[in-house]
């Protein structure tokens, strides 16, 4: 009989918390950070295990273990979009969004893996490729940064990497910004695309003067200008940014409404979504549908080694964020995370699932 005409019941589901220092102080126009913490999720099912993960809080793990979790064991495997639907349902009276959202994310995550695996083919092939690599951009370029960390960071993704997009984070001290922006501008030269992200830091009036300042330095994106909860001031940005110049925000989406709310109302001209936050795998391909239909193109936020696969698979998706952070946790406890050739990324196609495997004796040093 084969493999696929068998249920595969869940047998178990495994989690791990993992608090990562950061290799210098980092910050950007809302928050300072001294470390990241990755929750990981493992779904065992019919001899095989899938992985996923998110980065989020230590409590995520608990809220997996001790009210997800049950709602998965013995469950067939094989039905992905069912199982996450009862996970939505599972949490509808602790509300979806923020921490119950990135569980659900990393649980979803690790059973698209482990089907896959079931399989044992990547899971690019079982969602369908749409492209073979994935254009990454540089991220980084924290508020903490000295001129010249910054100068490093952006010369190594452009003359290294072959990255033909880096982005820097602004909004800390405000009167600074344009300087620090021309030292970008002045380190990538003239055919590298240049981002700046505020993180919700401004008000309307700041943005679009800061915009204007921006543009004379060809920057040609500006993301989170406001807070993505102003709705109406991001579609007012967006049409007021001086062209080329695109508005992105989106990586604080928990649900597929969230992502309708911006494409509906006009709010940006690129939507961004995290695997680690929208709902796994599922949710994303949910968001990415929704770009195609309203024709926005379509940007992966951070946890580049997770999104890799569904972003081969996505319509519309313009490029994968190269965030310095998550490519430090992920070349250091993931086997198998994605290099860079020529500035994208592409999956290993030898490799069943995500193409990864947990190092867990190495991760055991940060385990909280």
């Amino acid at each position: 009989m084969l493999l696929t005409k068998r249920k595969a019941p869940i047998e178990t589901v495994r989690t791990g918390a993992y608090t990562i220092a950061t290799d210098k102080p980092e910050a950007d126009g809302t928050f300072a950070w001294s470390s990241t913490t990755l929750v990981i999720a493992e779904v065992v099912a019919a001899g095989k295990t899938g992985l996923g993960y998110t980065y989020s809080d230590a409590s995520v793990r608990n809220l997996i273990d001790a009210t997800l979790a049950p709602t998965l064991i013995g469950e067939d495997a094989w039905n992905v979009e069912a199982l996450w639907l009862r996970l939505q349902q599972r949490v509808r009276n602790i509300g979806r969004s923020g921490a119950a959202a990135t569980a659900i994310s990393a649980l979803d995550c690790a059973l698209w893996d482990v089907k896959a695996r079931l399989l044992d083919i990547p899971l690019a092939r079982l969602l369908g490729l749409s492209r073979a690599r994935v254009p990454i951009y540089g991220s980084g370029g924290f508020t903490t940064y000295t001129d010249d960390d910054m100068r490093e960071q952006l010369a190594h993704w452009v003359q290294e990497n072959g990255c033909r997009w880096v982005k820097i984070k602004i909004g800390s001290d405000s009167a600074r910004d344009p300087h620090r922006v021309q030292v970008a501008r002045d380190v990538i030269g003239n055919d590298a695309g240049l981002f700046v992200d505020a993180n919700g830091a401004l008000d309307r009036k700041q943005a679009l003067d800061y915009a204007q300042i921006f543009a004379e330095q060809d920057v040609e994106w500006f993301e989170e200008p406001v807070s993505s909860d102003d709705v109406a001031g991001l579609a007012l940005l967006r049409n007021a940014l001086p062209a080329p110049m695109e508005l992105a925000a989106g990586e604080y989406g928990y649900t597929l409404d969230d992502a309708r709310v911006l494409l509906a109302n006009q709010a940006v001209d690129v939507l961004q979504a995290d695997v680690t936050r929208c709902g796994g795998i599922t949710g994303f391909l949910r968001v990415a549908a929704l770009c195609d239909a309203f024709h926005v193109p379509l940007s992966a936020h951070c946890a580049p080694a997770m999104h890799l696969h569904v972003a081969c698979a996505a319509p519309r998706l313009r490029h994968q964020e190269w965030f310095h952070d998550h490519v430090r946790i992920e070349h250091m406890l993931f086997d198998g995370a994605p290099r860079v050739i020529e500035g994208a990324i592409a999956p290993d196609l030898s490799r069943p699932g995500c193409g990864l495997d947990f190092k867990h004796t190495d991760a055991q040093r940060y385990a909280v």
